[in-house]
């Protein structure tokens, strides 16, 4: 080929689409420096956006083992790294949200913000709302703070209309369809977080000082492990971003949410408030100006054509006028007068409060009467609307002056639209955290006291207070208050030892150890042999250093957990929180072991009300602590499974079936066989109770309960040559051995659950006794395999305990559950247990004939006994006549003749006593026979009558027999 023919190919291929080629996902992972070099292009291919989809798609797929199981994604280098640089590409772009929407679905923003969570070390396992931003490193503040920005933008977005894709290929339409679950899913908890979120933002806007985020530079810094010296915690390193820019967008992004929620009085005021803001740069605040005007025209049109520097217009304007002007008596009288109306939200009213406490702490003199007179009208707003008190509050109330106490009356007074209950919680609360009795008089005589509540309730309340006034909340006491507790008088060490026991109070635990190590260095954790700490826990307890802290924290520890096994959540929870606040002073492992602990606490204490009658759902907080639980990732942190097991049990008690199925990080459920459980049993329950579409995750579900209930074998060859299986029931095979699965059902107590359980366990149950006469029933049997490739492996015994146990179990819950007593009759029948199963028989067909008062569905019988054989939609006299010629019962069953009222039973009755010499049984039986009613002559409605008569006799007197 000539030269000039060269150039001309050449010339033409690089016209071709695709040249120069795209550079690849990988060679970033070859070449450290090339990332930066692509995106210093002017139109660089990939995009950024499209390199953080690749970095992130190819972090997170799933791999494949040597038996050819998928796993979930490795926690390895190479993943990591790709983390990494999906973060240093968004770094690049200046974590601009706007472009970030745009280019990148919610799932995968979702996951990229999740990992800026993480390497911005944002402590797991803790609501954001409940950080102190101020007290965190800068871009630690700022991850929370673009996150929580993120949450509230996404809320608004997706109420938005979307136009409708056009339908693709099939495996197309499944990936898109999974899509928008995850997606979904992701709003549904982003929704029920919005409050924690607006929370998060206001709290950034009372920051007064500038913030920093991650660049390329400090996540260079982080992959290299340079940030053991500081650097990138420090307040230099980062881009900065100063606290003006940052809280103009952060009003704009809440006037959004503010506007979707229909909150018009704080979007107004966001809007106010962006006006204002003097901004010497706006490179990192991006709005968008035809929304915003969007926005400002729908606030005049509420509110009517109104100058914006009109401060008089509104509540929240008036509000923040009379903050301006410093009138702040003023501002206490419109929280006052807001407690009637209730025309401010709460959150604005605690932002409010937030502002003048961070004004104290600057330094202005002279405010902390209005701070305590804002808090007093917050905690009556609170106490209006049926919340908890805030432990700011409860802390005023510690020791409060006169002058408060009559504050807390006047505003009692000035709220008039208080209901009893609400009063008479606020009251006894007031009055248990006084200590001075001449101002619990000062409450119970007021006025208002008098007014609202009869003579008898006044009694029972003033009873109330006596009893408990001398008990003091340790929760709600100031952190400092724990250690400033002097130790009394020296008595014996015996004495004290004995009163160490038997106290509950935290601070009396203390005291004692203090006075005990001043008279003996000894460890006097021993002195009770029945104080237990988990062995999780035992060598961190151990390894402190100082001897009576070390007692303290065993004690407390050991205390409150024989306080919950015994159910006193009250003691529990002082206890726990006086050990967690000791705790966090120096271990910060420890204070991880008390939270997750406490949250054990809460999840049993809940159960426990749910297990009492109680209908009420958990909170939402209780449930996200759940959740943050169960994707907690903290290295060498001691861990109990109990906790873990008993959180998937209270998911699945409260049906969060979304979460279990679709939310868990994959890692989670192949590392823990509880999620894994818990997984299969919300998938199957989801599914049901459609056979078809529930089949392949019941198979999964039965797969590993075969597995937990089958036994390793092994080959023996016996004396004469053969060779023999031997079973070692002591190696489970499955992922639980059967006693903890065991232990872990008795936690559940959702119907379907148990219910889906059960028909597992009864099906199992019929093809290892391979019985096809004498069936078990129970409901959605179809769902699950009829046969099992390695019956020999399965341990028939473990599985007809366990049906059992699952059984009687379940009828603990709910005596009354037809379906369950039908199931649990049915075993007792093919076990030979007669009797016991027709007083279960019986039992179902009271539950759903209230009493026998209507008709018994005809499933609920079988045919045991003649009288019996009468109730089967077709009289089974084959079953009949055999029962009836046994003379070895011991049935009484000539007393029952009365209510036979098939005639064909009864001619036979007269046969057979004939044949036998029976005749005084014989004449029993021709009276039944004789009797008009049951002529056969007779039209059918009198002998349908006849035989509902008799019926309901005999079912009445069957009961009245066996209940």
């Amino acid at each position: 080929m000539s030269v000039e023919a060269a150039d001309r190919v050449a010339a033409v291929v690089s016209s071709w689409p695709g040249t120069p080629l795209q550079t690849s996902w990988f060679e970033f992972l070859l070449d450290g420096s090339l990332l930066e070099k692509h995106l210093q292009k002017s139109n660089p291919d990939p995009t950024p956006v499209q390199l953080i989809i690749q970095f992130l798609e190819q972090a997170s797929k799933p791999s494949v083992n040597e038996q050819n199981q998928v796993q979930p994604p490795a926690d390895n280098r190479r993943n990591r790294t790709l983390k990494l640089l999906a973060l240093k590409v968004a770094a690049h772009m200046k974590w601009d949200l706007d472009v970030l929407e745009k280019g990148l679905t919610i799932p995968v923003l979702n996951m990229l913000l999740n990992e800026l969570l993480c390497v911005s070390k944002v402590p797991p396992g803790v609501k954001h709302v409940d950080l102190d931003l101020s007290t965190l490193p800068p871009t630690t503040a700022m991850g929370v703070i673009i996150y929580n920005r993120w949450a509230i933008r996404t809320i608004v977005l997706s109420s938005f209309p979307e136009k409708q894709t056009k339908p693709g290929p099939h495996q197309m339409n499944i990936i898109v369809q999974q899509e928008k679950e995850m997606t979904e899913n992701i709003l549904t908890v982003l929704k029920e977080q919005a409050a924690d979120s607006i929370s998060v933002l206001e709290g950034a806007l009372q920051l007064k000082k500038d913030f920093y985020v991650h660049t390329l530079r400090t996540l260079d810094l982080l992959a290299a492990d340079a940030a053991a010296n500081g650097e990138t915690e420090s307040s230099t390193a980062g881009l900065c971003i100063s606290a003006d820019e940052l809280h103009c967008q952060v009003h704009y992004d809440l006037g959004g949410i503010f506007f979707q929620q229909g909150y018009f009085t704080c979007l107004y005021g966001s809007l106010f408030l962006l006006n204002v803001c003097q901004l010497d740069s706006t490179i990192h605040v991006h709005l968008d100006e035809k929304r915003l005007a969007g926005y400002w025209n729908a606030c005049k049109a509420l509110t009517g054509d109104c100058d914006p520097s009109d401060s008089q217009t509104l509540p929240y304007d008036q509000i923040n006028s009379l903050i301006r002007a410093c009138n702040y008596q003023a501002v206490i009288e419109a929280f006052i007068k807001d407690n009637v109306s209730r025309s401010l939200p709460n959150h604005f009213r605690r932002s409010v409060l937030r502002e003048f406490l961070y004004k104290v702490q600057q330094g202005e003199s002279g405010l902390d009467e209005v701070c305590h007179k804002i808090c007093v009208c917050n905690a009556i707003r609170d106490a209006l609307e049926g919340e908890i008190l805030s432990v700011r509050f409860q802390q005023l109330l510690l020791k409060p002056s006169k002058r408060i106490v009559d504050f807390i009356l006047e505003v009692l007074t000035l709220s008039h639209n208080f209901n009893k209950i609400s009063f008479m919680r606020f009251c006894m609360t007031l009055c248990e955290s006084l200590e001075e009795l001449s101002l619990v008089f000062m409450v119970s005589s007021h006025k208002l006291f008098m007014e609202l509540l009869k003579e008898e309730e006044r009694k029972v309340l003033v009873e109330q207070m006596r009893k408990r006034s001398a008990t003091i909340n340790l929760s709600a006491k100031p952190l400092p208050s724990f250690y400033d507790i002097p130790a009394s008088a020296s008595v014996n060490i015996g004495q004290l030892e004995q009163q160490l026991i038997l106290s509950l109070e935290p601070r009396r635990i203390r005291q004692i150890l203090i006075e005990l190590h001043g008279m003996a260095e000894r460890p006097f954790w021993r002195v009770n042999s029945k104080w237990e700490v988990p062995s999780d826990y035992i060598n961190v307890i151990l390894s402190i250093k100082d001897n009576l802290t070390k007692d303290l924290v065993y004690i407390l520890m050991a205390k409150g957990l024989h306080c919950i096994s015994i159910k006193d959540f009250g003691h529990a929870r002082q206890l726990f929180s006086a050990c967690l606040e000791l705790v966090t002073e120096f271990s910060p492992k420890l204070r991880q072991v008390m939270l997750n602990e406490m949250l054990l606490l809460e999840v049993r204490a809940h159960e426990t009300m749910a297990a009492e009658g109680s209908k009420e759902r958990p909170p939402p907080d209780l449930v996200s602590r759940v959740r943050g639980y169960l994707e907690m990732r903290i290295h060498d942190l001691p861990l109990r499974q109990v906790v873990g097991e008993e959180c998937v049990a209270f998911m699945l008690n409260w049906r969060e079936n979304d979460y279990l199925t679709l939310q868990v990080p994959p890692s989670l459920v192949m590392n823990n066989p509880y999620i894994k459980l818990g997984q299969l049993l919300a998938s199957t329950c989801k599914e049901l109770p459609g056979p078809k579409e529930s089949r392949r995750t019941a198979k999964e579900l039965w797969d590993v309960v075969v597995q937990i209930c089958s036994v390793s074998i092994q080959h023996k060859r016996n004396n004469d040559g053969r060779v023999g299986l031997i079973k070692q029931r002591e190696s489970s095979m499955g992922i639980l051995h059967r006693s903890k699965f065991i232990t872990f059902i008795k936690k559940l107590r959702e119907p379907l659950v148990l219910t889906t359980l059960i028909s597992l366990f009864v099906r199992l149950h019929s093809i290892v006794r391979d019985d096809i006469v004498n069936e078990v029933t129970a409901e959605h049997l179809s769902i699950w395999p009829s046969s099992l490739p390695n019956i020999q492996a399965v341990d028939v015994e473990a599985v007809a305990v366990t049906v059992k146990e699952l059984v009687s179990y379940a009828l603990t819950l709910n005596p009354n559950n037809q379906s369950w007593l039908i199931t649990q009759a049915d075993i007792y029948f093919v076990t030979n247990q007669y009797s016991a199963a027709l007083n279960l028989y019986l039992q179902a067909g009271a539950v759903c004939s209230d009493f026998f008062t209507k008709a018994v569905p005809p499933d609920v019988y079988t045919d045991q006994v003649a009288v019996l054989c009468q109730f089967l939609r077709e009289v089974d006299y084959m079953t009949a006549f055999k029962a009836l010629q046994e003379q070895n019962s011991h049935d009484a069953m000539d007393s029952f003749y009365d209510y036979i009222w098939d005639v064909t039973i009864l001619e036979y009755l007269t046969h057979i006593h004939h044949k036998r010499g029976e005749t005084e049984k014989r004449q029993i039986a021709v009276k039944a026979i004789g009797q008009t009613e049951l002529n056969t002559s007779n039209p059918e409605e009198v002998l349908q009558l006849a035989a509902q008569k008799r019926k309901k006799r005999f079912l009445q007197a069957m009961a009245k027999l066996y209940f």
